[in-house]
């Protein structure tokens, strides 16, 4: 399964807002003062992300490198296109 860095960001993003928030209404239920609270949520909310980033990554390296045909119904043959990593821009600039 292959899923572009932005979509992956978006979803992220989505997933931590989507934690936060409920982390936010648990801790207005508790007795606890509003900076605790505020505290709270954002690093709830950030460690979520950090943490969904680096499952995405880890699940695209035990991924292996993903090959897809294209079918086609004009009878020309079928390309197979293979994911190309991107250059690092170290290696573009040496």
């Amino acid at each position: 399964m292959y899923i572009s860095p932005r979509a992956s960001r978006v979803r992220n993003i989505l997933v931590s807002v989507s934690t936060g928030s409920i982390t936010l209404v648990i801790l207005l239920i508790a007795p606890l003062g509003l900076a605790a609270v505020i505290i709270n949520t954002v690093l709830v909310t950030f460690t979520t992300y950090i943490v969904s980033s680096v499952a995405d990554r880890v699940i695209g390296w035990l991924e292996p490198a993903g090959n897809a045909d294209l079918i086609s119904d004009s009878g020309s043959p079928k390309y197979n296109l293979a994911r190309q990593r991107r250059p690092s821009a170290f290696r573009r600039w040496r």
